[in-house]
């Protein structure tokens, strides 16, 4: 074990601040990463705070991560030192069930070890990417080949994936409609995404100031969901629908817009249920409602190369490390375009003068 510089939530009701923690020395098909970046989750502030009831403290956030190799374990052939990688939302699984046979370790059904809250390893619970390093085994790391902007591609480790996977498994691509309710930090990447895949997109909205940025980021419409009249005119026009918002709301206004055997899929989550939509407004069209989970490996894999071929990245805001709880209350008052990412260069600094 060796100690590293890292940022934590001691408790629910307390702020993060500097902390020493300890990292694993590399095994054998380990692979140690200099973070450079690491993006900022909704689901890191909603850990931190323990509002999902599983937080253990010290809580270390962060599974957006970018970095560069600086020891990789003799069994390691993918990486070496120098390279440019990413982690995710994951650090391992069990290997051997279904899902993780099929690629798809996001669905383990033991359960996949989060990057940050999970069980580590080498005992204790696993600590994020809001610190100076990390080791990671050499299946959950992965290649970034996007030439410059590094920073804006650590929320595609999270962001991107999220919105890439339920996109790639419904089909969406030239001579689809597809809807993308909410423009956050998950909404904004479903637009590039559909869009870079040559769907017909079109945002919802309740914010009539997001017109102008959701055409930008690549939509052929925007319709503002609060306009009755708008929505009316929607009816049975959409193949897909992707929901990011992760508040409480009325998924009838939704799937009405879908065409026979169109899909509503939701990515957001909630702390209270959504209100329960009507029957009927599946049944009569065969529509379906879905959901989707972050991505598994080799699927993060090839989203992250379909971006860099594309030079998608994510719309971000950087800061610095001292920074991180006024963007934790920023964010609660959806006050980011559209996503937070730390330099983590300035964790030296935030450590030397706490």
């Amino acid at each position: 074990m060796h100690p590293t510089s890292a940022y934590a939530a001691p408790a629910a009701d307390q702020p993060l601040g500097p902390r020493t923690i300890q990292r694993r020395n590399p095994g054998p098909h380990d692979v140690a990463i200099d973070i450079r970046y690491c993006g900022v989750c909704h689901s890191d502030l909603h850990t931190v705070r323990n509002e999902w009831g599983n937080t253990i403290y010290p809580c270390v956030p962060g599974h957006e991560i970018v970095g560069i190799v600086t020891a990789a374990g003799h069994e390691v052939t993918e990486f070496k030192p120098g390279d440019s990688v990413g982690v995710g939302c994951m650090v391992d699984s069990c290997g051997h069930c279904d899902s993780c046979r099929a690629g798809e370790e996001n669905y383990c059904e033991n359960g996949f070890t989060g990057t940050y809250n999970g069980p580590a390893i080498e005992g204790g619970h696993t600590l994020g990417g809001y610190s100076a390093n990390i080791v990671v085994d050499d299946k959950f790391v992965l290649h970034i080949t996007h030439q410059d902007n590094l920073a804006a591609v650590a929320p595609l480790l999270c962001a991107g994936i999220t919105t890439y996977s339920p996109l790639r498994h419904w089909r969406v691509g030239p001579g689809k409609r597809v809807g993308i309710v909410g423009l956050g930090g998950l909404g904004h990447m479903g637009v590039k995404l559909a869009h870079a895949m040559g769907a017909e997109v079109v945002l919802f909205t309740t914010s009539p100031g997001k017109i102008a940025d959701g055409r930008r980021l690549g939509a052929d419409d925007v319709v503002i969901s609060k306009d009755p009249v708008q929505m009316e005119h929607r009816h049975n026009g959409f193949d897909f629908i992707l929901d990011t918002v992760s508040a409480p709301h009325d998924l009838d206004a939704y799937l009405v817009l879908l065409k026979r055997e169109g899909t509503l899929c939701l990515l957001g989550a909630p702390a209270t249920p959504h209100p329960s939509p009507a029957a009927h407004n599946l049944i009569f069209k065969r529509r379906q409602l879905a959901g989707s989970l972050i991505g598994g490996i080799r699927e993060t894999q090839e989203m992250l190369d379909f971006c860099a071929a594309r030079n998608i990245v994510c719309d971000i805001e950087m800061i610095a490390m001292r920074d991180i709880n006024t963007a934790y209350e920023r964010m609660l008052k959806r006050d980011v375009k559209y996503r937070f990412v730390i330099d983590m260069q300035t964790l030296k600094d935030a450590t030397r003068s706490a």
